[in-house]
């Protein structure tokens, strides 16, 4: 059912709803309801209720929840509604059939799992970019953990259900021993009032298994099942997966940048793998090629620094700039050669504005000159005393701080 009319039982305002669940806006209860509560790992259906005489007084439901058998719809505001009123309530057909999808498609992997290797579901959660169903491998001891080939043969399986579009049956039974000959994958926790979900011949099921979750007709509904990850989850094995819609459209995501990648890089899917480790191998060679030139570069220019140090009065700072190289190679021309700086040391980082201080750190403390007298030029930065940067978000700011720097020394 995706719709129904029913009568307003009791709404409980705001200030009251609270105290039932957190949450802004009021709580209305029906006498009867198509929106499924959140709960089994399902995320709740959304929709509306509206006046059933046609007066144009809606609502939209925020969420719905059960509470000691007690369904609550959350709502902004009731508006007019009252106790009493009769109601049209329309759910969110797309939302439901989304849940629908996942929770089954869940179920059928769930049922595998334990079919294949004794794997029970300890755990399910319906996130928004995926489901974790966390699988305890309990039954059948010759299976210690679940490798991703295990995984994959499981995903294999669990669509070959769909593609044969197996049953989905509920069944309600009162008492625990009308539903205990069935051939559940998980112990029967509740004693009555019980609904069992099958997929597929009862006698030999996919799954069977205690659920109040919302459901397709038949298996072929849920469309695809796809399997992420598998990672080690406390003691048992988390599967990141998805089903239905999200399914595909994660396929859709996926075929799209291999696709781009394809283009980019001139090969098939069969071959693009190949194509990039090329070019990553060409790409590593390039570094390790730039990483030496680099060092030679840098040894240069350390002998260029260590003779104007040389010829320093020790009364002004000795200033170079470089446009070529960034601040992380800069740092290796001060570095070593503060202890033959007689005041201060200034390396310029044209690119990004920085300026590097190097001293012996007794003659001048750099982290503080740059503490103390950088902010006045918008400029942030830190260090120690023999060395520290100062970033400025101009140059004018740059050469004004450089400016006092040499005062300062004066």
């Amino acid at each position: 059912m995706q719709e129904c009319d029913s009568h307003i039982i009791e709404i409980i305002e705001e200030e009251n709803a609270a105290e039932i669940k957190k949450g802004s806006g009021s709580l209305i209860v029906l006498d009867r309801t198509v929106f499924f509560p959140e709960g089994g790992g399902q995320s709740c259906d959304l929709g509306f209720i509206a006046d059933a005489a046609g007066s144009g007084n809606q609502v939209e439901i925020t969420d719905v929840f059960e509470k000691e058998g007690i369904v609550y719809h959350r709502v902004p505001s009731h508006g007019a509604l009252k106790k009493g009123d009769t109601v049209h309530c329309v759910l969110d057909r797309k939302r439901r059939f989304d849940n629908m999808q996942r929770h089954c498609g869940e179920h059928i992997l769930s049922g595998i799992f334990f079919r294949e290797y004794g794997g029970v579901n300890r755990g399910f959660h319906m996130g928004e970019d995926y489901m974790t169903i966390d699988i305890s491998l309990e039954e059948k001891p010759e299976f210690t953990e679940i490798t991703w080939d295990m995984a994959k043969h499981a995903e294999l399986c669990a669509n070959e259900v769909i593609w044969a579009d197996a049953p989905v049956i509920t069944r309600h039974f009162d008492t625990f021993e009308e539903a205990a000959h069935l051939p559940l994958r998980k112990k029967l926790s509740i004693q009555s009032d019980i609904t069992i979900v099958c997929v597929g011949d009862v006698k030999n099921p996919s799954d069977c298994v205690a659920c109040c979750g919302t459901h397709p007709k038949t298996a072929g509904h849920v469309g695809l099942i796809k399997i992420f990850r598998v990672e080690k989850y406390k003691g048992m094995f988390r599967i990141f997966c998805e089903a239905g819609r999200r399914a595909y459209l994660d396929y859709e995501k996926k075929h799209d940048i291999v696709s781009r990648l394809g283009a980019k890089y001139s090969a098939g899917s069969d071959d693009l793998e190949d194509k990039i480790k090329t070019q990553q191998d060409k790409l590593h060679t390039a570094k390790d090629e730039l990483y030496h030139l680099k060092q030679s570069v840098i040894a240069q220019r350390v002998t260029e620094i260590e003779a104007a140090l040389a010829a320093s009065d020790g009364k002004s700072p000795v200033v170079f700039e470089y446009s070529d190289m960034g601040v992380d190679d800069l740092l290796q021309l001060g570095r070593p050669l503060t202890d033959k700086i007689k005041k201060l040391l200034l390396v310029i980082a044209a690119r990004e504005n920085v300026l590097l201080l190097f001293s012996n750190g007794k003659t001048a403390d750099c982290g503080k000159l740059v503490k103390e007298n950088a902010s006045i030029y918008n400029g942030k930065g830190g260090g120690n005393a023999a060395a520290a940067r100062a970033l400025f978000p101009s140059r004018e700011g740059l050469d004004t701080f450089i400016d006092l720097l040499e005062k300062h020394l004066r």
